[in-house]
């Protein structure tokens, strides 16, 4: 089965059984490598992408769910909550080994896309991600700081005339 969709802005297609995880097909045929195999369960979080607006695992989401569907991982984010988001990452130092932090920054980007005026507690509550180094603590600072960033341009934007 062939599926297209658009990934990053583009679009592509990949070839594979119906039932195939979405994650294959991103690393394996279409090199998005920042999307991550970690549990295969939908638990841990490190395959997160974005679909349709959507923070969702593509461990396990099949290929036949996404057919005509926007997706972007975390080589295809950008704009200001994705910069604000790395930016709070950065000045928390939240990454240890890094290797969930791609599936935790595009998790936290589609949560606060949604609702820029969320609370740190509200957007942590919806980042069900696992990080097996244990940066809770700098996550939640990180979230912090991004929400403090897209406030502090917003009053900036909405002073300026």
């Amino acid at each position: 089965m062939t599926v297209e969709f658009n990934l990053n802005g583009r679009k592509v297609a990949a070839v594979g059984a119906p039932q195939s995880p979405l994650l294959w097909a991103l690393r394996d045929e279409l090199g998005m490598v920042g999307v991550k195999f970690g549990c295969g369960a939908g638990l841990c979080g490190a395959c997160t992408v974005i679909v349709d607006g959507a923070q969702t695992r593509a461990c396990q989401t099949s290929l036949a769910d996404i057919a005509g569907k926007n997706i972007a991982t975390i080589e295809g984010l950008s704009g200001p909550v994705f910069e604000a988001v790395v930016a709070g990452w950065t000045r928390a130092q939240a990454p240890q080994c890094g290797y969930c932090q791609p599936g935790f920054v595009t998790a936290a980007t589609s949560v606060i896309a949604a609702d820029q005026n969320a609370t740190p507690e509200s957007v942590l509550a919806q980042l069900t991600n696992i990080c097996r180094c244990g940066t809770y603590d700098a996550i939640r600072d990180a979230v912090g700081l991004a929400l403090e960033t897209l406030r502090a341009d917003a009053r900036k934007a909405g002073g300026a005339k």
